[in-house]
């Protein structure tokens, strides 16, 4: 990779870069959400009181991707689990190195903050993103079910 990697917490001024990563992710996964979602998403990042959180990477001063998380308590242990719910990569960013430089900083930031285990889900046929995760840890086998209201 050529140019400087710095990971860091989102800012208000990442603002526009984000959203045009945002619809890119979306379009990614076919999904359409109201703008009201987006604008509430938006808003929880960046209050230090919401849980959701994001880190970012950026490479000479351009937004190159994001992993949004955030952490809840858990029954099958003392401590916080970290729950991956957003990672995403501008196509021009991918293949080197910059979604696994996300993923361990997500390992050292549950390590730092005391938590449990991180985990995420991905779509089974995201075979660059499973490439990815298998390089953390193989998938542990539980499949996912979702009623929605």
């Amino acid at each position: 990779m050529s140019g400087d990697l710095i990971i860091r917490d989102a800012e208000a001024g990442d603002e526009a870069a984000w959203r045009q990563l945002w619809a890119s992710y979306l379009a990614f996964y076919k999904v359409t959400l109201a703008d009201d979602v987006t604008d509430y998403t938006w808003a929880r990042i960046l209050d230090p009181a919401s849980r959701v959180a994001m880190r970012v990477a950026e490479v000479d001063g351009r937004l190159a991707g994001f992993a949004i998380h955030h952490f809840h308590d858990s029954t099958w242990v003392k401590t916080p689990d970290c729950y991956l719910e957003d990672l995403f990569l501008d196509a021009a960013f991918r293949g080197k190195g910059i979604g696994r430089a996300l993923m361990e900083d997500l390992v050292a930031l549950s390590r730092k903050n005391g938590w449990s285990r991180l985990y995420w889900h991905t779509d089974e046929g995201n075979t660059t993103a499973r490439k990815l995760y298998d390089y953390f840890v193989p998938s542990d086998g539980h499949v996912r079910y979702r009623i929605k209201f």
